[in-house]
């Protein structure tokens, strides 16, 4: 049970006291009612004793009476009525709520910290009344009244005689078989005459005469002079008199009707209470007191047939009741009680009731307790002690006391008045009354036996409750405290005797013994015991005390706290007394909260809400059933439909109470805020025929955190090519679409007339489909005008002005039970300015008539046409996003901090230049290589020109928009009608084979020195596209070398022909998703020729092997493919001719067919190669075919440049440098050079594909690249196999370098040898047995070094079989020579060779060794590359 003021020694002694009736004249009345109080009330604030009082009992000791206290009342002839009892409970537990600033204790139990009210006076108030309000009865005297008090004025014409009226009066209401009420304790009742005397209106000397007549008729102990109302009430109270009585009438006054009318305020019906209170200052001077005290029949607590019976709780409940003590101080502020009196007259009233109950009640009561003992003792006489000793002689010494259940219900047995049996009962009542609590537990021990032996169940069961208490009371605790006494007592009164309100004044009592003796358990069984279903108002109030036991049990019971909570609520709730059901359902919510619990969570806020609502607290409903539905129910999707409903219900009429007020933050559905992306700019416009928008960006596209990387890569290029090279430090990338993935730091930028879409991520967590309509975003907009400059007023403007900002208004917005689905909202700024998107504002509803079944979906026909909407309400919710957790300083990364998300708050600007781009003719598949023309339309959509166009992509060797030589060169004829990309013109047939030279300087293609290639100015005619034109420019693409799907990304930049301060320039994305299919694959390889002349006489002489491949598997419907021409591009050399052998001109490859081409390369003359550092190349065209494609001319030769530039671009593997060894290694890198060559081969081609039964020829182009003398370079990239799995090994690397030596290659290609003899010689080997041969070995030095060369003729002794198969010969002359080269010199050495038979000899013997004049290291030049040169020696 919750804590009470009084402690439990306090309260039994305060509700069982000695009564004493009160009769007064209409004269003493009227002199108590000029203070507004009877004469009861006006000593009740007095009727505690402040001093200990002694009397004697009947073994003569001397027993203490501490704290006593009377109970004074006006005679009522009838006993109060049930239903008058029930309604001033109901009245008295409504009107005590908690304090509101009352701090609740806060108990930790386990996981939970609760916030409970340890106290409840409520409870408390209840019980007093309660306990106060027992009807008398007549099984138990402890109410019956022991005296009574008759009270006439000093004013009146004859005051004795008026004494010795009330005195008939008393009487006959006593002992008139008339009058069954009021009950009296014993026939001969006290009668105590008191005078009143007004002091300061009537004659102090004719009271004191009458008061000493009354001494003499009275006798001194039986008559008193009180003296009241010193002052008169009209004059202005100087001194503040304190007002006791107060605390008493407070509760009289909302609790009790009192039975005079002007008592401050009775609440009889709520919906008037407000009259009354206004009221109440007119209402005591109309007041009839006439016939008032002899008035008994009137009991205060019968109901009043005028007044609402059944206490419209449900009304309007306009005076809040937290508030109702505080309103009734208030009206009572206008009636003060004891107006008339002085601190005096207190002490005056204070003195007669000490001098009422020494002088006059205690004798009585001490003499009364005497005379019924004696008694006692005398009846019992010889009979009874026979009777009782022959019953112990054959039963054994001890009585059983039958069981309930045997005993017949007999509780209608009633015995006389004068019954010695009662005369026990009445014996130990006055005991009990005077606190004698020994001598009390016996006599009632005593009668408890009597009445079980003779089975008067009532009185059976008072007896045991009262001896149960008196137990308890005992000084020193002698006996334990008999609960079974009382388990019995209550059993009795219940089940026996159906008195429920006994039954109730037992458990009250009990709980209240057990819980001081910290037994809570066993108070809690005892109050739920007694809940039932005749009174909700006492069940609740005893569930909830239950529920206070088990929070406060040694080990708190949480759980069932709340659940009898949640029971005491409901029976709240029940009994009308909705602020109490709320208070506890309130109160349990705090266990069930956050648990798991969802069902008994929404029952918990579904009732409050309901509640709440009915109490008019519509803030505590709407958070109540918000709750209900922002959880994750688990309810059905009809509960959740009602559960909706409902909310809306109650919204509704809280948004009617202010209608003018902010729009109310409304649950549903759920906003995913961190899920919000804003777009700025138009939509894409969809595919038109052949012509294709730029992908851009788009709502439609998923973020791709590598792709948004590639897209700030190119933009970063593009910034910083336009910017000579260096990126500005006030550069941020171009966001068009902003999310959570995005850097949202920054104020975005809007440009004015374009659209800001804000997509916003609802969620609706319901079974039930919502509807929203007239969905739109909320702003505020801060303009700015021209000059810059704030407007100091900022609009919140919910609709918007149309002027600065237009809203898109979305009319109905479905979401179905369960799903998530995304808005798209769009505002279209009018005005420059700051701009800030603050939430989403529409109607919630839902639909009407097709809830989901079982949660599939709203059924069909509710999507057609307009939905309709059951109900809704307006309202908001703000888009709130977190920014990222900051982690950068120390402070940061100790502490949580977020960063600021700026995503809806965007900076409109100045109007700014929009591109389109439209691609005609676009392809999606090519063959790889192939070149395909298209066309790519500008257009310029804005109000301002733009220019700077460029486009910046990753993959420029895909496509090109021609160089500046476009316009030089004539279209043939063939090539227009073959719609062909190339520029072609038509050769004639002798110059087959032999190559047609031009030349072309890469500045012209874009890929000068130190240029981007990647960057490429598109050539607009004016360099500016005025608003609302549009150019076509032909784009060449070539299809990339690898197979597969290609993502190529394009970014357009561009700027405002007039400088923005905010937006530099803006961009525009493409994705072009090409697949390409194999087609061919070229391999080629450059070696030395070994003829050294060429016909001009000049050295250095190449051969050019080439091999192409079919690699297609006519999955594109290729059928074969021709090479049409093959050219060569470089600094230095050229293709001369073609040296194939075959006679077949026309060069066709079908699928998986190879062919092998050789041409002849020579060096460029002096006059065609410039300069070093020019980026002139030359091109020599090699034609198979009747058409010359001029391949230094776009696009042949930009796919060509483009291709070199991005194989520049690959890392080149760069040698350490030492500083000692620089020698050495420049002398390798010399001897590298020589074998270093840069021709490029492109090889030309022509496709025939059938494609839905036509012929189309495709064209195309691949490169070589060789750098190096012997080494094989691929036209695409070759597949690296992935190294073997090796073991790890561990070592220590030395230190030891190892010295740089050219590789067998290199040292091969530093000088060039040549063997120059007859194929065949004959000689006559029979005239002369020797053979000489002459043979002339040229050496021609290939660096640009001098070289000192040492020629040794010696046989290098090699394996046996090397000799046996070239036979041996030998060098005459000289064996070794030592020669210097000049740079690219070319020697010849006269050799002879001696050969002594004939056969086929092996000439290439001699071994070269070379080094260059400034170094010290000699390399061997290999021959093993050289061809073996043979000679046939014959005999003739």
């Amino acid at each position: 049970m919750a804590q009470c003021v009084q402690s439990v020694q306090e309260l039994i002694p305060d509700s069982f006291v000695p009564c004493v009736a009160a009769l007064c004249s209409d004269e003493a009345e009227r002199l108590t009612r000029l203070n507004h109080l009877s004469f009861a009330e006006l000593l009740k604030p007095f009727s505690r004793l402040t001093s200990e009082v002694h009397m004697r009992d009947p073994n003569n000791q001397l027993h203490v009476i501490k704290n006593l206290k009377i109970a004074v009342s006006n005679i009522i002839t009838q006993p109060p009525q049930p239903g008058a009892i029930r309604k001033l409970l109901n009245d008295v537990v409504s009107g005590s709520q908690p304090a509101e600033g009352l701090v609740a204790n806060v108990i930790t139990a386990g996981d939970y910290d609760l916030n409970i009210s340890a106290t409840t006076p409520w409870f408390e108030s209840y019980r007093e009344t309660f306990l106060q309000s027992m009807p008398a009865s007549d099984h138990e005297f402890l109410n019956h009244y022991l005296a009574c008090m008759l009270v006439a004025s000093s004013s009146e014409a004859e005051p004795v005689e008026q004494f010795s009226k009330l005195s008939q009066e008393q009487h006959r209401i006593q002992h008139n078989s008339d009058y069954s009420y009021p009950k009296w304790f014993i026939p001969n009742t006290l009668k105590y005459y008191v005078l009143l005397h007004d002091v300061s209106a009537g004659d102090e000397q004719r009271a004191e005469s009458i008061y000493e007549e009354m001494k003499q008729k009275y006798g001194t102990q039986g008559c008193y002079l009180l003296k009241i109302n010193s002052r008169t009430s009209n004059r202005a109270s100087d001194e503040q008199i304190p007002d006791p009585w107060s605390q008493y009438l407070q509760k009289n006054s909302i609790q009790n009707q009192e039975s005079y009318e002007d008592g401050p305020c009775t609440i009889t019906s709520n919906k008037n209470s407000d009259s009354n209170l206004l009221s109440l200052d007119g209402l005591d001077n109309e007041v009839k007191v006439d016939g008032l005290p002899n008035n008994f029949r009137a009991h205060p607590l019968q109901l009043d047939s005028s007044s609402d019976p059944s206490n419209s709780m449900d009304g309007p409940d306009h005076v809040k009741f937290a508030s109702s003590l505080h309103e009734t101080k208030k009206a009572n502020t206008g009636i003060i009680h004891g107006a008339c009196l002085t601190l005096t007259d207190h002490d005056r009233i204070r003195q007669f009731i000490q001098e009422f109950t020494f002088r006059g009640l205690l004798p009585h009561i001490e003499k009364t307790i005497r005379q019924l003992n004696d008694q006692l003792i005398s009846r019992k006489g010889l009979s009874r002690s026979l009777f009782s000793a022959t019953k112990k002689w054959f039963s054994g010494s001890k009585v059983p006391e039958k069981s309930i259940n045997e005993l017949k219900n007999t509780s209608g047995l009633l015995y006389p008045p004068e019954a010695p049996e009662l005369q026990i009962r009445k014996m130990a009542d006055l005991c009990f009354l005077v606190q004698h609590y020994d001598l009390a537990y016996s006599c009632y021990h005593t009668a408890k036996k009597d009445f079980l032996n003779d089975q008067a169940m009532l009185y059976a069961a008072g007896a045991l409750e009262m001896a149960a208490v008196s137990a308890f009371l005992q000084p020193g605790a002698p006996r334990p405290y008999p609960a079974h006494y009382m388990d019995t007592a209550i059993q009795t009164y219940r089940d026996i005797c159906k008195n429920m309100v006994l039954a109730e004044r037992c458990v009250l009592l009990s709980a209240e013994i057990l819980k001081s003796q910290s037994k809570y358990s066993e108070a809690a069984a005892l109050l739920i015991r007694l809940t039932s279903e005749d009174s909700d108002l006492r069940s609740a109030l005893l569930l909830e005390q239950a529920a206070h036991c088990f929070i406060n049990m040694k080990s708190p019971m949480v759980r069932k706290y709340a659940f009898h909570m949640i029971l005491a609520g409901h029976r709240f709730s029940k009994a009308g007394q909705k602020k109490h059901a709320l208070r506890c359902y309130c109160q349990a919510m705090q266990v069930y909260k956050g648990k798991g619990w969802s069902l008994a969570e929404d029952h918990i806020n579904f009732t409050i809400g309901r509640q709440s609502y009915t109490l008019r607290q519509l803030d505590n409903a709407v958070s109540a059933f918000r709750h209900i539905l922002i959880n994750e129910s688990k309810q059905s999707a009809a509960q959740q439909g009602a559960f909706l409903r409902e909310y809306l219900y109650v919204y509704k009429n809280v948004s009617q109470l202010s209608p003018d007020g902010p729009l109310p933050q409304l649950p549903l559905p759920y906003i995913n805020s961190s899920a919000t992306r804003v777009f700025f700019g138009h939509d894409r416009r969809p595919a038109d025929g052949e012509k294709q928008a730029a992908t851009h960006v788009s709502l439609d596209q998923e973020y791709d955190s590598e792709s948004s990387q590639q897209w700030r890569e190119l933009e970063e290029q593009v910034v910083a090519v336009v910017n000579r090279g260096v990126i500005p430090t006030n550069f941020y990338p171009t966001q068009y679409c902003l999310n959570s993935y995005s850097d949202n730091s920054r104020f975005p930028l809007a440009v004015v007339e374009e659209p800001i879409t804000v997509e916003v991520a609802f969620r609706n967590p319901l079974k039930v489909p919502l509807l929203l309509t007239d969905l739109s975003l909320l702003w505020k907009f801060q303009p700015k005008d021209s000059s810059g400059k704030d407007n100091e007023e900022v609009k919140e403007l919910v609709t918007g002005e149309p002027v600065m900002i237009g809203t898109e208004v979305i009319s109905e917005f479905l979401i179905n039970s369960e799903e998530s689905k995304v808005a798209r909202l769009k505002l279209f700024p009018h005005h420059i300015g700051e701009l800030h998107i603050l939430g989403v504002v529409y109607n919630l509803g839902t639909i009407q008539g097709c809830m989901t079944v079982d949660g599939i979906g709203a059924l069909p026909g509710c999507h057609t046409g307009k939905h309709s909407l059951s109900m809704s309400v307006r309202g908001r919710q703000d888009l709130e996003i977190q920014g990222p957790r900051l982690n950068n300083t120390k402070e940061e990364k100790t502490s949580i901090k977020y960063g600021p998300d700026r995503r809806l708050d965007p900076i409109i600007t100045e109007e700014m230049p929009l591109l389109e781009v439209f691609f005609i003719h676009f392809p999606t598949g090519l063959l790889c290589g192939e070149i395909r023309k298209a066309y790519v339309e500008f257009v310029n959509v804005s109000k301002c020109p733009l220019t700077g166009l460029k486009v910046v992509s990753k993959r420029p060797e895909f496509f090109t928009f021609g160089g500046n030589t476009a316009a030089l060169t004539p279209l043939s004829p063939s090539a227009s009608e073959n719609c062909s990309a190339y520029k072609t013109v038509v050769t004639d047939s002798t110059s087959v084979c032999t190559a047609l030279v031009s030349s072309a300087s890469s500045v012209d293609f874009g890929i000068g020195i130190g240029s981007q290639p990647e960057v490429i100015p598109v050539p607009l005619p004016d360099a500016v596209l005025l608003p609302g034109a549009s150019v076509q420019l032909p784009m060449w693409l070539r299809g990339p070398d690898e197979e597969g799907v290609h993502e190529i990304n394009f970014l357009f930049y561009y700027e405002s022909v007039q400088k923005q301060p905010k937006i530099r320039h803006r961009i525009l994305r493409h994705t072009a998703v090409i697949c390409t299919s194999r087609s061919l694959n070229v391999r080629a390889t450059v070696c030395r020729s070994n003829s050294l002349e060429d016909e001009e006489g000049r050295g250095g002489n190449m051969l050019v092997f080439v091999d192409v491949e079919n690699t297609n598997t006519s999955e594109a419907g290729v059928k074969e493919f021709h090479i049409v021409q093959v050219s060569s591009s470089s600094k230095h050399w050229k293709l001369q001719k073609s040296v194939n052998l075959s006679e077949n001109k026309d060069a066709k490859l079908a699928s998986r067919e190879k062919g092998k081409f050789c041409f002849k390369a020579v060096r460029c003359r002096e006059k065609e190669v410039a300069t070093q550092f020019s980026e002139k190349y030359i091109f020599a065209d090699i034609i198979f075919g009747n058409e010359q494609i001029i391949s230094s001319a776009s696009p042949c030769a930009d796919f060509f440049y483009r291709s070199l530039s991005s194989e520049l671009k690959k890392p080149q593997a760069q040698p350490s440098v030492h500083a000692e060894k620089q020698s050495v290694e420049d002398a390798v890198r010399l001897i590298q050079k020589c074998s270093e060559v840069d021709l490029n081969i492109v090889v030309l081609w022509k496709a025939y594909v059938v494609e839905d039964s036509k012929q189309l020829i495709l064209e195309g182009q691949h490169h070589v690249i060789l750098h190096t003398i012997g080494k094989e370079a691929f036209s695409c990239p070759q597949k690296q196999e992935p190294p073997e799995m090796e073991l790890l090994k561990f070592f220590r690397p030395e230190n030891t370098t190892v010295p740089l030596r050219p590789s067998v290659e290199q040292l091969s290609n530093l000088i060039k040898t040549s063997l120059h003899y007859p194929e065949s010689f004959n000689h006559p080997f029979h005239q002369k047995s020797l053979c000489l041969v002459p043979v002339t070995l040229l050496l021609s030095n290939c660096s640009k070094a001098d070289v000192d060369v040492i020629v040794d003729l010696r046989h290098k002794t090699t394996s046996p079989e090397a000799l046996e198969i070239h036979g041996s010969f030998t060098w005459l002359g000289q064996t070794q020579y030592k020669l210097q080269l000049k740079s690219q010199e070319i020697h010849s050495l006269q050799l002879k060779a001696c050969f002594v038979h004939t056969g086929v000899y092996n000439l290439g013997t001699p071994r070269v060794f070379a080094k260059l004049s400034d170094q010290v290291t000699v390399f061997e030049t290999s021959q093993q590359n050289s061809m073996p040169a043979l000679i046939i020696i014959n005999n003739v």
